[in-house]
């Protein structure tokens, strides 16, 4: 028992800093972001920040890793639903790929932290390897969801399933970033993400 407590005090101190941390690097940006900053937001000191993180760019990693666990987790439980909704036709496949991409496409602060990421990526090798890694689980995860759908109907795919989830993912980030750019409605922007991947899946099933 006295282990359990410390711990969980631990973790929800790792949690509180890292919600902290997405909304001020989503707003601002990494750079611009401090650790006392992030500090102050999440109600903490910097010593408590410090015995969990040894750098605000270790931080920044590990919500990266966050994200993608959580983008990843969601895919994999739209996939297991491929049998039990009995999946009869390509109007059905395509829905399911489209619920699976909108459900990680939805959120203003992961689209920002995704935007971010993307641009820290582009100017630090260090992020770089990071974030093809984690984006690579993700690629992983969408690619085997493309061959399941097929393979499960007996569907055609015109492309090979990783350069069709390539695709796909390009429409999805494009889209969800045109949204926020454009200050789209929620609903709007569901409403124009599922019509741009509808087409693009019709593009990829035959």
């Amino acid at each position: 028992m006295t282990d359990i407590a410390p711990s969980r005090r631990r973790e929800n101190t790792r949690t509180r800093l890292m919600d902290a941390a997405a909304e001020m690097f989503a707003e601002v940006g990494i750079d611009a972001a401090s650790v006392e900053a992030v500090c102050e937001r999440a109600g903490f000191t910097r010593g408590a920040f410090y015995s969990n993180f040894a750098s605000k760019e270790e931080l920044f990693l590990a919500l990266c890793a966050r994200s993608a666990e959580t983008t990843i987790a969601a895919v994999r439980e739209r996939v297991t639903s491929i049998e039990d909704r009995g999946l009869e036709t390509a109007g059905d496949v395509m829905q399911l790929v489209q619920e699976v991409l909108e459900a990680t496409g939805e959120d203003r602060l992961d689209v920002l932290l995704g935007a971010e990421t993307r641009l820290q990526a582009l100017r630090n090798p260090g992020f770089a390897e990071a974030y093809l890694a984690l984006n690579r689980g993700l690629g992983e995860s969408v690619t085997q969801l493309v061959r399941d759908i097929a393979d499960a109907r007996g569907l055609s795919l015109r492309l090979p399933a990783d350069v069709a989830t390539e695709l796909l993912l390009s429409v999805w980030i494009s889209t969800s970033e045109t949204a926020l750019l454009t200050r789209q409605a929620p609903a709007e922007s569901r409403s124009g993400l599922a019509e741009r991947l509808s087409q693009v899946v019709g593009l990829i099933l035959e």
